[in-house]
């Protein structure tokens, strides 16, 4: 076991930096400026995604425990853009309630990632079972360059 954080990404990253991720690094964000929220950080932070490739599409599985599938959105904006948001919302305190430990995250988070040329991005499906999103984007038929023969003579 490591006591060193992964920055690095895990052992399922190809390279440490994603030609296709458009998350954004936010300094500020950690830093409790006007107008962030450390949970909402939370949230948004520990949101995480798993994008894998087969023949046929690229696959995305978010673990959302806890949410609604009306709670979660997916949507496609221009320039190939896959964006999955939603919002957890905080418990409502009580009067009498005394709190020992708050771990779970709540609030708004986002994540975008730029599809690759090949996305069919109107056949795009989204479900949600157990807590788990998948987005599902089909892939466009690599077509193999026609190989003609060429009689040798002499």
């Amino acid at each position: 076991m490591s006591l060193i954080p992964r920055i690095f990404g895990d052992r399922r990253s190809s390279s440490m930096f994603d030609p296709f991720s458009i998350d954004v690094f936010d300094p500020f964000r950690e830093l409790g400026f006007p107008g962030t929220n450390s949970r909402e950080t939370s949230a948004f932070a520990n949101t995480r995604i798993d994008w894998k490739e087969t023949p046929e599409a690229h696959v995305f599985k978010a673990d959302l425990p806890g949410l609604k599938k009306e709670e979660v959105k997916v949507e496609i904006e221009e320039d190939r853009v896959l964006q999955i948001s939603g919002e957890r919302n905080v418990e409502k305190e009580e009067k009498n309630d005394k709190w020992h430990r708050v771990e779970r995250s709540s609030g708004k988070f986002m994540r975008r990632f730029r599809l690759p040329e090949n996305a069919k991005m109107d056949q795009v499906k989204a479900s949600m079972e157990n807590g788990v999103l998948t987005v599902t984007v089909p892939k466009e038929e690599v077509k193999k360059p026609e190989v003609k023969s060429i009689e040798i003579s002499g």
